[in-house]
């Protein structure tokens, strides 16, 4: 099958997950055998060397099949593996994290069908121009560079077609990775892992509901120093198509090649943005991954993707953050998921901060006393009197 075919129906898409399975636990079950010869620094070198082929086959086929079968190996990736050794640890979760980098793009001929039904009209009614090469791509659907009538630059993302009848057939098969998740995580709750993605990645289908999330973070940082989020374009979006702001800046691996003031800057920004909507508006952005985020020329830095989002309760904002091995409960996977994900930015960025004067601002407690701060101190001031 080519990159450009989605497997939508549930016997095909069952298929792959149940060979997927089927096919480690053979090698799982040669492993252990073997392992009964080896001493036990053998054996251990073993499982660890399994676990990671078992992630190498994760990311092709998963990442292949995009929907939520690629979106739970995205959720695997925060996953603590507590029983390998820290180098195939890191090696294992950096594999899992390129499912949110690789998935492969679908054409632009099927893409055009799916804007021109979910908008009531041709392409043309709507855009002046469309590119057709994609700027991105994602497991629910993928991005494209567009010029409206009126003139304005856009990005437009679409659904890809079938992918909602795809994401039924894995939820309904989700249970059948159970035991591989088991084999590479087995300190981990799949079980609650699973609630958790059924309940958000249908979320993820309706465009519309992410459109309503975007302007609602949009209102929150309303003239913000630092922080941009694109506007929503209502009248050319619907549950399938999200036009925005188009927003031209540098990515995260040409931040990363930027000096040690920048780096440590850009770092601050992503910990104030993330920290702060979870902290003053209650609002757990469960996709903070690199991708979603551009510096632009100005300083100021746009974030992207307000698809996977949850509203988090003041008694779980102050529940004490579980120690590593202990089972995650579902309505606080997506707080920890952000966490793991924003501080393993921070690390690719090798950002320098007092990170703990940062928490303890964030949670009421005196400005920390940079730039940044001083700013958002007085915008957090003009909102007030506002």
């Amino acid at each position: 099958m080519s990159d450009d075919e989605l497997p939508s129906g549930r016997i095909v898409r069952t298929a792959r997950l149940g060979g997927l399975v089927a096919g480690q636990s053979v090698r799982w079950a040669g492993t252990r055998l073997a392992n009964r010869r080896r001493d036990e620094s053998d054996a251990q070198a073993a499982n660890a060397a399994r676990a990671v082929a078992t992630a190498d086959e994760i990311v092709a086929v998963l990442g292949q099949m995009k929907g939520a079968a690629m979106k739970f190996g995205q959720v695997l990736s925060m996953a603590d593996f507590d029983g390998l050794p820290e180098p195939e640890r890191e090696q294992l979760k950096a594999k899992l994290a390129a499912l949110r980098d690789q998935a492969p793009t679908v054409s632009f001929a099927k893409l055009r069908r799916v804007v021109e039904h979910d908008l009531g009209g041709r392409l043309s009614d709507f855009y002046a121009d469309f590119d057709p090469e994609p700027l991105a791509a994602a497991s629910i659907g993928q991005v494209h560079r567009a010029r409206t009538l009126d003139g304005h630059d856009v990005a437009v993302k679409v659904q890809y077609p079938g992918v909602a009848e795809a994401v039924d057939s894995d939820l309904r098969n989700a249970g059948l990775l159970l035991p591989l998740v088991r084999r590479v995580a087995p300190d981990l709750d799949a079980r609650a892992l699973l609630r958790e993605l059924r309940d958000r990645v249908g979320e993820e289908l309706d465009y519309e509901l992410e459109a309503q999330n975007q302007r609602t973070v949009a209102r929150a940082f309303r003239d913000h120093p630092f922080v941009v989020i694109p506007a929503v374009r209502t009248d050319l979006s619907a549950r399938r198509v999200l036009t925005t702001e188009y927003v031209e800046g540098i990515g995260f691996e040409a931040i990363r090649r930027l000096p040690q003031a920048d780096r440590d800057r850009f770092g601050e920004i992503l910990y104030r943005f993330y920290v702060g909507l979870l902290r003053r508006e209650h609002l757990a952005a469960g996709d903070p991954h690199p991708g979603n985020v551009l510096l632009l020329a100005d300083g100021r830095a746009a974030f992207l993707d307000f698809g996977l989002m949850r509203r988090v309760s003041d008694a779980q904002l102050e529940r004490k953050r579980p120690e590593r091995g202990e089972p995650i409960e579902p309505e606080a996977l997506l707080v920890h998921r952000m966490e793991m994900l924003l501080f393993a930015s921070l690390y690719q960025l090798d950002a320098h901060a007092d990170w703990d004067a940062l928490r303890r601002e964030l949670r009421g407690g005196p400005i920390a006393g940079t730039p940044l701060g001083d700013a958002e101190a007085d915008w957090l001031r003009r909102r007030r009197r506002a």
